[in-house]
Protein backbone atom coordinates (compact mmCIF):
# COMPACT_ATOMS: atom_id res chain seq x y z
CA UNK A 1 0.00 0.00 0.00
CA UNK A 2 0.90 3.65 -0.59
CA UNK A 3 0.26 6.36 2.00
CA UNK A 4 -2.75 7.18 0.80
CA UNK A 5 -6.01 5.86 2.26
CA UNK A 6 -7.36 2.94 0.14
CA UNK A 7 -11.39 1.77 0.25
CA UNK A 8 -10.46 -1.39 -2.21
CA UNK A 9 -7.79 -3.93 -2.68
CA UNK A 10 -6.35 -4.41 -6.44
CA UNK A 11 -3.14 -6.35 -5.19
CA UNK A 12 -2.78 -9.71 -3.00
CA UNK A 13 -1.47 -9.29 0.42
CA UNK A 14 1.63 -10.49 1.02
CA UNK A 15 2.17 -10.25 4.91
CA UNK A 16 1.33 -12.85 6.86
CA UNK A 17 0.89 -13.38 11.10
CA UNK A 18 2.40 -16.75 11.69
CA UNK A 19 2.80 -19.06 8.29
CA UNK A 20 3.33 -18.42 4.54
CA UNK A 21 0.53 -20.55 3.90
CA UNK A 22 -1.85 -17.52 5.09
CA UNK A 23 -1.49 -15.73 1.76
CA UNK A 24 -2.62 -18.43 -0.22
CA UNK A 25 -6.21 -18.31 1.62
CA UNK A 26 -8.70 -15.91 0.16
CA UNK A 27 -9.15 -12.57 1.54
CA UNK A 28 -12.86 -13.02 2.84
CA UNK A 29 -11.71 -15.99 5.20
CA UNK A 30 -8.14 -14.70 6.07
CA UNK A 31 -10.28 -11.38 7.09
CA UNK A 32 -12.49 -13.47 9.36
CA UNK A 33 -9.66 -15.44 10.81
CA UNK A 34 -7.56 -12.08 11.72
CA UNK A 35 -10.29 -10.71 12.81
CA UNK A 36 -11.34 -13.49 14.88
CA UNK A 37 -8.01 -13.69 16.21
CA UNK A 38 -8.06 -9.67 17.26
CA UNK A 39 -11.89 -10.52 19.33
CA UNK A 40 -9.59 -13.85 20.85
CA UNK A 41 -6.85 -11.01 21.81
CA UNK A 42 -9.35 -8.56 23.35
CA UNK A 43 -11.04 -11.67 25.70
CA UNK A 44 -6.96 -12.33 26.55
CA UNK A 45 -6.76 -8.57 27.18
CA UNK A 46 -10.27 -8.44 29.80
CA UNK A 47 -8.58 -11.48 31.47
CA UNK A 48 -5.35 -9.96 32.15
CA UNK A 49 -7.21 -6.84 33.40
CA UNK A 50 -8.66 -8.54 36.04
CA UNK A 51 -5.20 -9.15 37.75
CA UNK A 52 -3.96 -6.26 37.25
CA UNK A 53 -6.79 -4.61 38.98
CA UNK A 54 -6.46 -6.74 41.85
CA UNK A 55 -2.61 -5.91 41.77
CA UNK A 56 -3.58 -1.87 42.07
CA UNK A 57 -6.54 -2.46 44.37
CA UNK A 58 -3.32 -3.76 46.66
CA UNK A 59 -1.03 -0.97 45.92
CA UNK A 60 -3.72 1.56 46.77
CA UNK A 61 -4.55 -0.35 49.84
CA UNK A 62 -0.92 0.03 50.93
CA UNK A 63 -0.77 1.95 54.74
CA UNK A 64 1.75 3.46 56.53
CA UNK A 65 2.28 3.65 60.42
CA UNK A 66 2.27 6.72 62.15
CA UNK A 67 2.27 6.56 65.95
CA UNK A 68 1.55 9.55 67.88
CA UNK A 69 1.25 10.62 71.76
CA UNK A 70 -2.48 11.18 72.89
CA UNK A 71 -2.40 14.81 74.22
CA UNK A 72 -5.77 13.98 76.71
CA UNK A 73 -4.89 10.54 77.37
CA UNK A 74 -0.95 10.70 77.18
CA UNK A 75 -0.78 6.89 75.15
CA UNK A 76 0.56 5.64 71.99
CA UNK A 77 -1.65 5.93 68.76
CA UNK A 78 -1.09 3.88 66.18
CA UNK A 79 -2.54 4.92 62.75
CA UNK A 80 -2.71 3.14 59.53
CA UNK A 81 -2.99 6.05 56.78
CA UNK A 82 -3.27 5.62 53.16
CA UNK A 83 0.12 5.89 51.72
CA UNK A 84 -1.82 7.14 48.23
CA UNK A 85 -3.64 9.71 47.89
CA UNK A 86 -6.99 9.35 46.27
CA UNK A 87 -7.01 11.89 43.69
CA UNK A 88 -3.58 10.53 42.58
CA UNK A 89 -4.59 7.42 42.72
CA UNK A 90 -7.50 7.67 40.44
CA UNK A 91 -5.07 9.25 37.47
CA UNK A 92 -2.06 7.65 38.24
CA UNK A 93 -2.84 4.31 38.55
CA UNK A 94 -6.40 3.83 38.04
CA UNK A 95 -6.92 6.08 35.09
CA UNK A 96 -3.25 4.88 33.58
CA UNK A 97 -4.03 1.10 34.17
CA UNK A 98 -7.40 1.25 32.33
CA UNK A 99 -5.52 3.35 29.59
CA UNK A 100 -2.38 0.91 29.67
CA UNK A 101 -3.73 -1.26 26.70
CA UNK A 102 -3.87 1.83 24.08
CA UNK A 103 -0.47 3.56 25.53
CA UNK A 104 1.08 0.19 24.51
CA UNK A 105 -0.21 -0.41 21.01
CA UNK A 106 0.85 3.38 20.53
CA UNK A 107 4.13 2.97 22.01
CA UNK A 108 4.78 -0.15 20.11
CA UNK A 109 3.81 1.49 17.07
CA UNK A 110 5.82 4.47 17.68
CA UNK A 111 9.23 1.87 18.03
CA UNK A 112 8.07 -0.06 14.93
CA UNK A 113 8.34 3.24 13.25
CA UNK A 114 11.65 4.43 14.27
CA UNK A 115 14.31 5.99 11.45
CA UNK A 116 10.52 6.88 9.61
CA UNK A 117 10.23 10.63 9.36
CA UNK A 118 6.93 10.21 9.32
CA UNK A 119 4.86 8.97 12.37
CA UNK A 120 2.87 5.84 12.54
CA UNK A 121 -1.25 6.50 12.82
CA UNK A 122 -1.99 3.22 14.64
CA UNK A 123 -1.64 4.93 18.05
CA UNK A 124 -3.16 8.24 17.79
CA UNK A 125 -6.11 7.10 15.57
CA UNK A 126 -6.47 4.36 18.48
CA UNK A 127 -6.15 7.30 21.32
CA UNK A 128 -8.43 9.44 19.79
CA UNK A 129 -11.08 6.96 18.88
CA UNK A 130 -10.74 5.39 22.40
CA UNK A 131 -11.00 8.83 24.33
CA UNK A 132 -14.72 8.90 22.28
CA UNK A 133 -15.51 5.37 23.09
CA UNK A 134 -14.77 7.05 26.85
CA UNK A 135 -16.88 9.77 26.75
CA UNK A 136 -19.84 8.16 25.01
CA UNK A 137 -20.63 4.47 25.19
CA UNK A 138 -19.21 4.38 28.82
CA UNK A 139 -20.95 7.50 29.91
CA UNK A 140 -24.18 5.66 28.81
CA UNK A 141 -23.26 2.69 30.79
CA UNK A 142 -23.00 4.45 33.54
CA UNK A 143 -25.98 6.40 33.40
CA UNK A 144 -28.54 3.70 33.39
CA UNK A 145 -26.59 1.07 35.61
CA UNK A 146 -28.02 2.29 39.07
CA UNK A 147 -31.15 1.27 39.68
CA UNK A 148 -34.02 2.15 39.29
CA UNK A 149 -35.00 5.82 40.78
CA UNK A 150 -31.39 5.69 42.42
CA UNK A 151 -29.06 8.82 41.86
CA UNK A 152 -25.86 8.78 42.36
CA UNK A 153 -23.94 12.63 41.81
CA UNK A 154 -20.31 14.04 41.98
CA UNK A 155 -19.59 15.22 45.50
CA UNK A 156 -16.55 16.47 44.92
CA UNK A 157 -17.01 18.94 41.97
CA UNK A 158 -13.33 20.95 42.32
CA UNK A 159 -11.33 18.20 41.53
CA UNK A 160 -13.78 16.92 38.95
CA UNK A 161 -13.57 20.06 37.30
CA UNK A 162 -9.71 20.34 37.11
CA UNK A 163 -9.72 16.91 35.80
CA UNK A 164 -12.32 17.83 32.72
CA UNK A 165 -10.55 21.44 32.33
CA UNK A 166 -7.47 19.10 31.75
CA UNK A 167 -9.17 16.58 29.42
CA UNK A 168 -10.53 19.57 26.98
CA UNK A 169 -6.98 21.31 27.33
CA UNK A 170 -5.36 17.98 26.30
CA UNK A 171 -7.13 18.01 22.86
CA UNK A 172 -7.30 21.78 22.43
CA UNK A 173 -3.46 21.48 22.29
CA UNK A 174 -3.11 18.09 19.99
CA UNK A 175 -4.57 20.69 17.90
CA UNK A 176 -2.63 23.64 18.22
CA UNK A 177 0.16 21.30 17.83
CA UNK A 178 -1.00 19.77 14.47
CA UNK A 179 -2.59 22.49 13.13
CA UNK A 180 -1.34 25.78 14.71
CA UNK A 181 2.06 25.97 16.24
CA UNK A 182 3.74 23.90 13.48
CA UNK A 183 1.43 22.41 10.97
CA UNK A 184 1.64 18.89 10.16
CA UNK A 185 4.71 19.10 12.25
CA UNK A 186 6.01 17.39 15.78
CA UNK A 187 9.15 18.96 17.29
CA UNK A 188 10.92 17.47 20.11
CA UNK A 189 9.61 20.92 22.35
CA UNK A 190 6.50 19.94 21.13
CA UNK A 191 6.79 16.27 22.57
CA UNK A 192 7.89 17.16 26.03
CA UNK A 193 5.71 19.75 26.56
CA UNK A 194 3.10 17.11 26.08
CA UNK A 195 4.42 14.66 28.25
CA UNK A 196 4.92 17.37 31.03
CA UNK A 197 1.51 18.30 31.13
CA UNK A 198 0.86 15.05 32.47
CA UNK A 199 3.00 15.96 35.38
CA UNK A 200 0.92 19.32 35.83
CA UNK A 201 -2.37 17.40 35.52
CA UNK A 202 -1.09 15.34 38.59
CA UNK A 203 -0.04 18.44 40.56
CA UNK A 204 -3.08 20.30 39.94
CA UNK A 205 -5.57 17.37 41.34
CA UNK A 206 -3.84 16.93 44.08
CA UNK A 207 -3.38 20.61 45.18
CA UNK A 208 -7.70 20.89 44.55
CA UNK A 209 -7.87 17.84 46.75
CA UNK A 210 -5.89 19.08 49.61
CA UNK A 211 -7.77 22.87 49.12
CA UNK A 212 -4.51 24.76 48.66
CA UNK A 213 -4.78 28.45 48.48
CA UNK A 214 -4.54 30.67 45.31
CA UNK A 215 -3.98 26.73 42.93
CA UNK A 216 -7.28 25.46 44.27
CA UNK A 217 -11.01 25.96 43.16
CA UNK A 218 -12.65 27.33 46.28
CA UNK A 219 -15.17 24.76 46.67
CA UNK A 220 -16.77 22.60 49.63
CA UNK A 221 -16.62 18.88 49.74
CA UNK A 222 -18.92 18.70 52.42
CA UNK A 223 -20.87 16.10 50.59
CA UNK A 224 -18.62 13.46 50.43
CA UNK A 225 -20.10 10.25 52.69
CA UNK A 226 -17.43 8.57 55.04
CA UNK A 227 -17.40 5.55 53.35
CA UNK A 228 -17.06 5.97 49.05
CA UNK A 229 -17.70 2.03 49.00
CA UNK A 230 -20.07 0.71 51.75
CA UNK A 231 -18.14 -1.77 53.28
CA UNK A 232 -18.35 -5.60 53.08
CA UNK A 233 -16.07 -7.36 55.76
CA UNK A 234 -13.64 -5.23 57.73
CA UNK A 235 -9.57 -5.49 57.17
CA UNK A 236 -8.47 -4.81 60.36
CA UNK A 237 -9.58 -6.25 63.67
CA UNK A 238 -9.76 -3.70 66.21
CA UNK A 239 -8.29 -3.63 69.83
CA UNK A 240 -5.76 -6.46 69.17
CA UNK A 241 -2.41 -7.04 67.00
CA UNK A 242 -4.34 -8.62 63.72
CA UNK A 243 -3.64 -6.26 61.18
CA UNK A 244 -1.92 -8.85 58.95
CA UNK A 245 -2.41 -8.33 55.53
CA UNK A 246 -2.24 -12.30 54.99
CA UNK A 247 -4.53 -13.40 57.08
CA UNK A 248 -7.51 -13.39 55.73
CA UNK A 249 -5.55 -14.42 52.34
CA UNK A 250 -7.19 -17.76 51.44
CA UNK A 251 -10.82 -16.53 51.83
CA UNK A 252 -10.62 -13.51 49.95
CA UNK A 253 -8.80 -15.53 46.88
CA UNK A 254 -11.80 -17.88 47.27
CA UNK A 255 -14.20 -15.29 46.63
CA UNK A 256 -12.84 -13.81 44.23
CA UNK A 257 -12.31 -17.10 41.65
CA UNK A 258 -15.92 -16.78 41.87
CA UNK A 259 -16.14 -13.33 40.30
CA UNK A 260 -15.46 -12.86 36.80
CA UNK A 261 -14.67 -9.47 37.52
CA UNK A 262 -12.66 -7.94 40.09
CA UNK A 263 -14.31 -4.69 42.82
CA UNK A 264 -11.12 -2.39 42.28
CA UNK A 265 -12.83 0.33 43.66
CA UNK A 266 -12.56 -0.54 47.66
CA UNK A 267 -9.79 1.66 47.17
CA UNK A 268 -12.20 4.31 48.67
CA UNK A 269 -13.59 2.24 51.12
CA UNK A 270 -12.78 4.54 54.11
CA UNK A 271 -11.49 7.86 54.02
CA UNK A 272 -10.58 7.57 57.84
CA UNK A 273 -7.99 5.86 59.63
CA UNK A 274 -7.36 3.15 62.09
CA UNK A 275 -6.64 3.51 65.67
CA UNK A 276 -5.42 1.29 68.05
CA UNK A 277 -5.20 2.25 71.48
CA UNK A 278 -1.68 0.95 72.79
CA UNK A 279 0.52 1.27 75.94
CA UNK A 280 3.83 2.86 75.73
CA UNK A 281 5.70 0.18 76.11
CA UNK A 282 3.90 -2.52 73.98
CA UNK A 283 5.19 -0.19 70.71
CA UNK A 284 8.15 -1.73 70.07
CA UNK A 285 7.01 -5.36 70.81
CA UNK A 286 4.70 -5.17 68.43
CA UNK A 287 6.30 -4.45 65.17
CA UNK A 288 8.73 -6.94 65.77
CA UNK A 289 6.41 -10.08 66.86
CA UNK A 290 3.75 -9.27 64.34
CA UNK A 291 6.52 -9.65 61.62
CA UNK A 292 8.07 -12.24 63.02
CA UNK A 293 4.89 -13.95 63.26
CA UNK A 294 3.46 -13.34 59.85
CA UNK A 295 6.65 -14.63 58.12
CA UNK A 296 6.48 -18.56 58.14
CA UNK A 297 2.45 -17.95 57.53
CA UNK A 298 3.44 -15.49 54.46
CA UNK A 299 5.55 -17.97 52.74
CA UNK A 300 2.74 -20.94 53.25
CA UNK A 301 0.06 -18.79 52.08
CA UNK A 302 1.91 -17.24 48.93
CA UNK A 303 3.04 -20.57 47.40
CA UNK A 304 -0.26 -22.31 47.67
CA UNK A 305 -1.87 -19.36 46.16
CA UNK A 306 0.34 -19.42 43.70
CA UNK A 307 -0.55 -22.80 42.91
CA UNK A 308 -4.16 -22.30 43.28
CA UNK A 309 -4.10 -20.18 40.43
CA UNK A 310 -2.68 -22.80 37.90
CA UNK A 311 -5.40 -25.30 39.60
CA UNK A 312 -8.11 -22.41 38.73
CA UNK A 313 -6.96 -21.99 35.07
CA UNK A 314 -7.22 -26.03 34.23
CA UNK A 315 -10.82 -25.97 36.09
CA UNK A 316 -13.56 -26.11 33.58
CA UNK A 317 -16.55 -26.18 36.23
CA UNK A 318 -16.38 -23.80 39.46
CA UNK A 319 -18.14 -25.02 42.55
CA UNK A 320 -20.90 -22.35 41.82
CA UNK A 321 -21.61 -23.69 38.34
CA UNK A 322 -22.18 -27.33 39.94
CA UNK A 323 -24.94 -25.68 41.92
CA UNK A 324 -26.72 -24.75 38.87
CA UNK A 325 -30.26 -26.35 37.35
CA UNK A 326 -30.21 -25.98 34.41
CA UNK A 327 -27.84 -27.89 31.59
CA UNK A 328 -27.40 -25.25 29.27
CA UNK A 329 -26.41 -22.61 31.24
CA UNK A 330 -23.73 -25.22 32.73
CA UNK A 331 -22.75 -26.02 29.63
CA UNK A 332 -22.30 -22.50 28.18
CA UNK A 333 -20.22 -21.27 31.07
CA UNK A 334 -17.69 -24.37 30.83
CA UNK A 335 -17.39 -24.03 26.97
CA UNK A 336 -16.32 -20.17 28.04
CA UNK A 337 -14.19 -21.10 30.84
CA UNK A 338 -12.25 -23.44 28.25
CA UNK A 339 -11.94 -21.06 26.16
CA UNK A 340 -10.49 -18.74 28.32
CA UNK A 341 -8.24 -21.78 29.45
CA UNK A 342 -5.16 -20.72 27.50
CA UNK A 343 -5.45 -17.35 28.66
CA UNK A 344 -5.72 -18.12 32.19
CA UNK A 345 -3.11 -20.70 32.02
CA UNK A 346 -0.51 -18.18 30.77
CA UNK A 347 -1.81 -15.49 33.55
CA UNK A 348 -1.22 -18.23 36.09
CA UNK A 349 3.04 -16.72 36.13
CA UNK A 350 1.65 -13.72 37.28
CA UNK A 351 2.71 -13.83 41.20
CA UNK A 352 -0.16 -13.59 43.53
CA UNK A 353 -1.19 -9.61 44.33
CA UNK A 354 -0.55 -10.13 48.16
CA UNK A 355 3.35 -10.26 47.30
CA UNK A 356 5.22 -6.73 47.89
CA UNK A 357 1.99 -4.78 48.20
CA UNK A 358 0.51 -5.68 44.91
CA UNK A 359 3.71 -4.24 42.60
CA UNK A 360 5.06 -7.34 41.22
CA UNK A 361 2.01 -8.81 39.93
CA UNK A 362 1.19 -5.07 38.73
CA UNK A 363 4.36 -5.07 37.11
CA UNK A 364 3.96 -8.69 35.61
CA UNK A 365 0.32 -7.52 34.49
CA UNK A 366 1.70 -4.20 32.06
CA UNK A 367 4.18 -6.70 30.31
CA UNK A 368 1.18 -9.59 29.33
CA UNK A 369 -0.77 -6.51 28.35
CA UNK A 370 2.22 -4.91 26.02
CA UNK A 371 2.68 -8.30 24.64
CA UNK A 372 -1.22 -8.61 23.50
CA UNK A 373 -0.74 -5.15 22.24
CA UNK A 374 2.32 -5.85 20.00
CA UNK A 375 -0.22 -8.77 18.54
CA UNK A 376 -2.98 -6.35 18.23
CA UNK A 377 -0.74 -4.17 16.08
CA UNK A 378 0.32 -6.94 14.01
CA UNK A 379 -3.47 -8.04 13.05
CA UNK A 380 -4.61 -4.51 12.76
CA UNK A 381 -1.87 -3.97 9.83
CA UNK A 382 -2.82 -7.34 8.05
CA UNK A 383 -6.24 -6.73 8.37
CA UNK A 384 -5.57 -3.15 6.52
CA UNK A 385 -3.80 -5.43 4.25
CA UNK A 386 -5.76 -7.51 3.14
CA UNK A 387 -9.24 -5.32 3.25
CA UNK A 388 -7.77 -1.82 2.27
CA UNK A 389 -9.48 -0.25 4.76
CA UNK A 390 -7.64 2.49 6.43
CA UNK A 391 -5.48 1.69 9.58
CA UNK A 392 -7.32 5.10 10.60
CA UNK A 393 -10.76 3.59 10.46
CA UNK A 394 -9.72 0.02 12.09
CA UNK A 395 -8.14 2.47 14.93
CA UNK A 396 -11.24 4.46 15.60
CA UNK A 397 -13.36 1.74 15.95
CA UNK A 398 -12.32 -1.84 16.59
CA UNK A 399 -9.21 -1.19 18.09
CA UNK A 400 -10.98 2.05 20.25
CA UNK A 401 -13.80 0.00 21.67
CA UNK A 402 -11.19 -3.43 22.54
CA UNK A 403 -8.64 -1.20 23.99
CA UNK A 404 -11.16 0.49 25.97
CA UNK A 405 -12.71 -2.20 27.67
CA UNK A 406 -10.72 -2.14 31.18
CA UNK A 407 -12.24 1.59 31.13
CA UNK A 408 -15.67 0.16 30.62
CA UNK A 409 -15.53 -2.48 33.09
CA UNK A 410 -13.73 0.17 36.10
CA UNK A 411 -16.29 2.41 35.74
CA UNK A 412 -19.25 0.42 35.67
CA UNK A 413 -18.11 -1.53 38.59
CA UNK A 414 -17.95 2.55 40.57
CA UNK A 415 -21.34 3.31 39.27
CA UNK A 416 -22.70 0.01 40.45
CA UNK A 417 -20.64 -0.21 43.79
CA UNK A 418 -19.72 3.31 45.16
CA UNK A 419 -22.31 6.05 46.89
CA UNK A 420 -21.41 8.86 44.44
CA UNK A 421 -19.92 8.90 41.00
CA UNK A 422 -16.59 10.71 41.31
CA UNK A 423 -14.92 7.57 40.45
CA UNK A 424 -16.80 6.65 37.58
CA UNK A 425 -16.77 9.79 35.64
CA UNK A 426 -13.20 10.69 36.78
CA UNK A 427 -11.42 7.36 35.56
CA UNK A 428 -13.30 8.41 31.79
CA UNK A 429 -12.33 12.24 31.90
CA UNK A 430 -8.71 10.89 33.54
CA UNK A 431 -8.41 8.44 31.00
CA UNK A 432 -8.72 11.33 28.26
CA UNK A 433 -6.23 13.32 29.47
CA UNK A 434 -3.43 10.11 30.02
CA UNK A 435 -4.41 9.49 26.36
CA UNK A 436 -2.97 12.81 25.00
CA UNK A 437 -0.20 13.17 27.72
CA UNK A 438 1.11 9.78 27.47
CA UNK A 439 -0.77 7.85 24.75
CA UNK A 440 0.25 10.02 22.64
CA UNK A 441 3.29 11.90 24.06
CA UNK A 442 5.57 9.16 24.77
CA UNK A 443 5.81 7.54 21.46
CA UNK A 444 5.85 10.97 19.68
CA UNK A 445 8.67 11.94 22.13
CA UNK A 446 10.60 8.59 21.68
CA UNK A 447 10.09 9.33 17.44
CA UNK A 448 11.43 13.09 17.65
CA UNK A 449 13.98 11.69 19.66
CA UNK A 450 15.11 9.40 17.58
CA UNK A 451 14.94 11.87 14.66
CA UNK A 452 16.70 14.58 16.20
CA UNK A 453 19.55 12.78 17.02
CA UNK A 454 19.85 10.41 14.03
CA UNK A 455 18.55 13.35 11.17
CA UNK A 456 18.22 16.56 12.93
CA UNK A 457 14.92 16.50 11.02
CA UNK A 458 11.26 16.95 13.20
CA UNK A 459 8.72 14.06 12.95
CA UNK A 460 5.85 14.53 10.51
CA UNK A 461 2.72 13.53 10.57
CA UNK A 462 1.21 12.08 7.23
CA UNK A 463 -2.70 12.43 8.01
CA UNK A 464 -2.70 15.27 10.39
CA UNK A 465 -5.47 16.81 8.24
CA UNK A 466 -7.65 14.08 9.29
CA UNK A 467 -6.79 13.30 13.02
CA UNK A 468 -7.33 17.34 13.03
CA UNK A 469 -10.70 17.00 11.62
CA UNK A 470 -11.52 13.87 14.13
CA UNK A 471 -10.20 16.12 16.64
CA UNK A 472 -12.69 18.89 16.48
CA UNK A 473 -15.56 16.37 15.96
CA UNK A 474 -14.80 14.52 19.11
CA UNK A 475 -14.68 18.51 20.45
CA UNK A 476 -17.77 19.19 19.44
CA UNK A 477 -19.85 16.10 20.51
CA UNK A 478 -18.00 16.11 23.99
CA UNK A 479 -19.45 19.63 24.61
CA UNK A 480 -23.06 18.50 23.99
CA UNK A 481 -21.99 15.26 26.37
CA UNK A 482 -20.60 17.58 29.06
CA UNK A 483 -23.52 19.41 28.81
CA UNK A 484 -26.03 16.90 29.33
CA UNK A 485 -24.39 15.90 32.23
CA UNK A 486 -24.51 19.44 33.82
CA UNK A 487 -28.32 19.90 32.55
CA UNK A 488 -28.71 16.48 34.48
CA UNK A 489 -27.38 17.83 37.62
CA UNK A 490 -29.45 21.14 37.37
CA UNK A 491 -32.82 19.51 36.93
CA UNK A 492 -32.21 15.63 38.35
CA UNK A 493 -30.21 16.61 41.22
CA UNK A 494 -27.20 13.91 39.71
CA UNK A 495 -25.34 12.64 36.75
CA UNK A 496 -25.65 8.82 37.13
CA UNK A 497 -29.40 7.43 37.75
CA UNK A 498 -32.56 8.94 38.70
CA UNK A 499 -36.00 7.37 36.51
CA UNK A 500 -35.41 4.91 34.55
CA UNK A 501 -37.33 6.63 30.80
CA UNK A 502 -34.34 9.85 31.24
CA UNK A 503 -31.42 7.35 31.64
CA UNK A 504 -32.18 5.59 28.51
CA UNK A 505 -33.18 8.63 26.84
CA UNK A 506 -29.11 10.09 27.48
CA UNK A 507 -27.66 6.73 27.13
CA UNK A 508 -29.29 6.58 23.84
CA UNK A 509 -28.31 10.13 22.79
CA UNK A 510 -24.62 9.27 24.13
CA UNK A 511 -24.42 6.33 21.86
CA UNK A 512 -25.81 9.01 19.01
CA UNK A 513 -22.95 10.94 19.79
CA UNK A 514 -20.54 8.44 19.40
CA UNK A 515 -22.19 6.75 15.87
CA UNK A 516 -21.45 10.48 14.30
CA UNK A 517 -18.00 10.80 15.33
CA UNK A 518 -16.93 7.43 14.10
CA UNK A 519 -19.03 7.81 10.75
CA UNK A 520 -17.69 11.49 10.26
CA UNK A 521 -14.20 10.66 11.19
CA UNK A 522 -14.19 7.45 9.48
CA UNK A 523 -15.57 8.96 6.21
CA UNK A 524 -12.82 12.35 6.34
CA UNK A 525 -9.74 9.82 6.97
CA UNK A 526 -10.86 7.47 3.61
CA UNK A 527 -11.06 10.34 1.55
CA UNK A 528 -14.91 10.33 0.74
CA UNK A 529 -15.26 14.31 2.32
Amino acid sequence: MDGHSNNFRHEKCQSYLLFHYETKLGDGFRCFLYFLALAYCFIGLSAITGRFFRSMENVVKHTRTVKERDPCTNAMVVKYKKVWNYAIADIALLAFGTSFPQISLATIDAIRNLGNLYAGGLGPGTLVGSAAFDLFPIHAVCVVVPKAGERKKISDIGVWLVELVWSFWAYIWLYIILEVWTPNVITLAEASLTVLQYGLLLMHAYAQDKRWPYVSLPLTRSERPEDWVPPETGQYRDGNRSHDKYSEMHEIDDKDRNQDIVDIFSIHRNTGHVYEHLPVTYIAESSSEQSHEDMTPEKDNLLSTWKQQFNDAVMLESPDQRKLNNTFLRLAKAFWRLLLAPWRLLFAFVPPYQIAHGWIAFIFSLVFISGIAYIVTKLTDLISCVTGISAYVIAFTALAAGTSWPDLVASKIAAERQLTADSAIANITCSNSVNIYIGIGVPWLIDTLYNFFAYKKPLRIENAAGLSFSLLVFFATSVCCIGVLVFRRLTLGAELGGPRVWAWVTCIFFMLLWLIFVVLSSLRVSGII
